[in-house]
């Protein structure tokens, strides 16, 4: 997916666990197919996983996630990843790397929900936990987690070039007034609450047609709670989303900049992944789209 990612495979993997945890080494190990971008995840016997970053950016995210998620797991009402332990450089591999707890499940795509508007109140319910969680201390928004949570200022001038570079693909004009929209929304002058800052279906899972973990926390952080809206328009349609909004209990201001989250993101990874992650250039199609109808209604 990445010109300058990292070449990783089964034969890395298992020497880096011979070497680093060898009493772990001869248990099976299997590649995860993931519409994932920043890691690759191999699955360890029965009940771990290997995940290893796969491109510069990524890097960091294992040692915040041994740091972070064994703090808020207690607080949340879903499952998050448990690290176990945490690898570091070797066999020609550059970066620090992580032992996970397995989690059963499967993408959370909406055919595989059960009931959507239970799906949108099971998820308000853990968003506006971990937002409840003590901030203290926590990470804030930078290159460390893709900078989600800064205000939308900060990501004006990538999402106005991903809209230029998507002239023939979507309606430009709606999106640069939907847009220019969401930069008029009153800034969060709050205090910082955590955020997963990548929720979307391919970071949630589910069984049994229920949500029942969320996992993929390289973009935490602690600031603007609008980024944690996304799903609003990556994930739901009108109906569900208004479920989701009456759940999370949100001011229009927040709504609108989540509504711009959605968009930029949107925006800036359809053109990136449109043909190396199909899966994710479809979420980004369906939040633009979504956001895009939203956006003619609300203005109409």
């Amino acid at each position: 997916m990445h010109v300058d990612e990292v070449d990783i495979g089964v034969d890395l993997v298992r020497r880096l666990l011979a070497t680093q945890f060898p009493a772990w080494a001869e248990l099976p190990l299997t590649p995860v197919s993931s519409a994932g971008t920043d890691n690759a995840l191999y699955r360890l016997g029965d009940d771990m996983a290997v995940r290893l970053p796969r491109i510069g950016w990524a890097v960091g995210q294992v040692e915040a996630e041994l740091r972070w998620l064994p703090r808020l797991a207690p607080h949340l009402p879903l499952a998050i990843p448990i690290p176990l332990a945490m690898g570091v450089p070797g066999e020609g591999y550059p970066w620090h790397w992580g032992v996970y707890r397995w989690l059963e499940g499967e993408n959370a795509t909406m055919d595989r929900i059960g009931d959507a508007n239970e799906a949108a109140v099971t998820l308000a319910g853990f968003i506006t936990a971990l937002q409840r969680v003590d901030s203290a201390g926590g990470p804030w928004p930078g290159p460390n987690n893709s900078g989600r949570g800064v205000p939308l200022a900060a990501r004006d001038e990538g999402t106005r070039a991903a809209i230029a570079s998507l002239s023939g693909m979507i309606d430009i004009e709606a999106a640069t007034a939907a847009w220019e929209a969401a930069l008029r929304a009153p800034i969060w002058d709050g205090p910082p609450v955590w955020i997963h800052g990548d929720l979307q279906s391919g970071n949630l899972l589910a069984q049994r047609g229920a949500l029942c973990a969320v996992i993929d926390w390289g973009c935490m952080g602690v600031g603007d709670p609008a980024c944690d809206l996304m799903p609003a328009w990556n994930l739901f349609t009108a109906e569900t989303r208004a479920v989701f909004r009456e759940a999370m209990s949100v001011d229009d201001a927040t709504w609108a900049r989540g509504r711009g989250w959605a968009l930029s993101c949107g925006l800036i990874a359809l053109p990136y992944y449109q043909t190396s992650n199909p899966v994710l250039a479809g979420i980004a199609r369906h939040a633009i789209g979504e956001v895009l109808a939203e956006s003619g209604a609300v203005s109409s």
